[in-house]
């Protein structure tokens, strides 16, 4: 019998695409389910963007772009990183990928031997475990405490960083927390890094959703910084594109012309038509994004006031990203909706089974008693969800 590869055996399927999976298919047999588990926004992408995709085929593109992306989408790129994140940089320190997750996946295939340790803050995003497995390197995990906000003490972080530990990856504003950091704290990390001889994989994907302050790109605060960092980027997030896949990352020139030969044989040019859709994002599209993060912020403020008027919740509010990380602990080995949830999956599955409202379990992201809800639903639909989970968690 043919056996799978070692890598392959270790990997451990998304809690987020398997809830959000069970979701779709709970409301194609007409369940009224409100997911608040996948990480997409519920806004159409831009105008212009679908305008451009639409005249695009028309036109009949339909080919390869250079392997590395548009150069004109790179162009409006490096105007961008130097206007909205103060990053000097040329074409040649871009790459386009096909969504920001690849950009990940090529960063850490670039950079990891088989053996090496990889440097995560816990909670943590669910890829980032399973693609440093897929490199062959180790996970190893930084748990941080809702006492503390979800945040690691910088000055914390050295101790952690022993001589086994290759790089750290790095997301701000946080998924699922919402948590970000200071332009003083990202100082210190990237300053560490340099000391250390480490990457840092910056993922801020998140960064126009930012409520607490403008956002600071680590790689931006000295050159020696920028040596160290691979900024991860993208345009599913701030231009509700996901499906479209479009991604980049911005890092030293030898850097980028590794991940550059690994795509070339992988999945070569990201989308044509979608890269065409993204130029007229960066061109015309920049209203866009400023009113779907403020509808965003009045969403957050009223899911954390909500969910904390359920007794025996109890939520952090996020300074970024769109989602909330509440604390359900008060709720394990209780009786709910006749069940009795001891752990965060169990609570989830309850949730979705006996009020048709999806989340992901905190086990996911590395840290049990908690669930991770995303504000990507109209405040209306926000409204009904809490009802129905304050119906099930009071009648319980």
């Amino acid at each position: 019998m043919i056996e799978f590869a070692n890598r392959v055996r270790k990997l451990e399927a998304s809690a987020t695409l398997a809830i959000a999976a069970k979701a779709k298919e709970m409301k194609k047999n007409g369940v009224d389910v409100i997911s608040l588990a996948a990480g997409e926004p519920d806004w159409d992408p831009p105008y212009e963007a679908k305008e451009a995709s639409i005249a695009a085929i028309k036109d009949g593109n339909a080919h390869y772009t250079e392997n590395s992306g548009l150069l004109e989408l790179k162009q409006l790129l490096v105007k961008k990183l130097k206007e909205e994140n103060n990053l000097e940089v040329t074409t040649k320190n871009i790459i386009i990928n096909s969504g920001a997750k690849f950009s990940l996946y090529l960063a850490l295939q670039a950079l990891i031997n088989e053996g090496d340790e990889v440097a995560v803050i816990s909670p943590y995003w669910v890829s980032y475990i399973e693609q440093i497995k897929l490199a062959g390197g180790i996970p190893k995990v930084i748990p941080t405490s809702e006492e503390d906000g979800f945040k690691i003490d910088v000055e914390d972080l050295e101790k952690y960083l022993t001589a086994r530990v290759k790089g750290l990856i790095l997301n701000y504003p946080s998924n699922p927390t919402g948590v970000t950091y200071t332009e003083e704290e990202l100082k210190y990390i990237g300053e560490l890094a340099v000391k250390k001889d480490i990457f840092v994989l910056s993922d801020e994907i998140y960064e126009y959703f930012n409520y607490s302050g403008k956002h600071t790109s680590l790689a931006s605060l000295s050159p020696k910084i920028f040596n160290n960092v691979i900024t991860v980027n993208g345009f599913s997030k701030a231009y509700s594109m996901p499906g479209w896949r479009v991604g980049y990352a911005v890092a030293r020139e030898d850097i980028v012309k590794k991940l550059d030969e690994i795509q070339s044989h992988s999945t070569s040019n990201p989308n044509t038509i979608a890269q065409m859709a993204c130029i007229a994002c960066l061109k015309e599209s920049k209203s866009y994004v400023g009113k779907m993060v403020s509808e965003f912020k009045e969403r957050r403020d009223y899911i954390v006031n909500a969910l904390n008027s359920i007794h025996g919740i109890r939520c952090q509010i996020p300074g970024g990203a769109f989602y909330v990380f509440p604390n359900i602990q008060y709720y394990l080995a209780k009786e709910v909706g006749g069940i009795v949830p001891t752990n965060s999956i169990e609570f989830s599955s309850v949730l979705l089974e006996k009020a048709q409202v999806s989340v992901v379990p905190g086990s996911a992201f590395g840290l049990e008693g908690y669930i991770r809800l995303s504000y990507t639903q109209p405040v209306d639909r926000l409204k009904e969800a809490v009802k129905r989970i304050h119906s099930l968690l009071e009648n319980r």
